[in-house]
């Protein structure tokens, strides 16, 4: 399982790459980007996305 952005609905604040532990997380264009090969599944991002754009696949 990996972190996957909902583009439509991420409002690229950066919330998630501050929780994020492996630092797999950027923001680019105003999207935050999983860097699945960093990702460590953990769901932090998930938790803490105020727009809900976050889901473990």
């Amino acid at each position: 399982m990996t972190a996957i952005v909902d583009k439509d609905k991420c409002t690229g604040c950066g919330t998630c790459v501050d929780e994020c532990p492996s630092a797999a997380i950027i923001v680019e264009n105003d999207k935050a980007i999983v860097h699945v090969e960093l990702c460590v599944d953990c769901g932090s991002c998930m938790d803490v996305c105020p727009s809900e754009a976050i889901t473990l696949e």
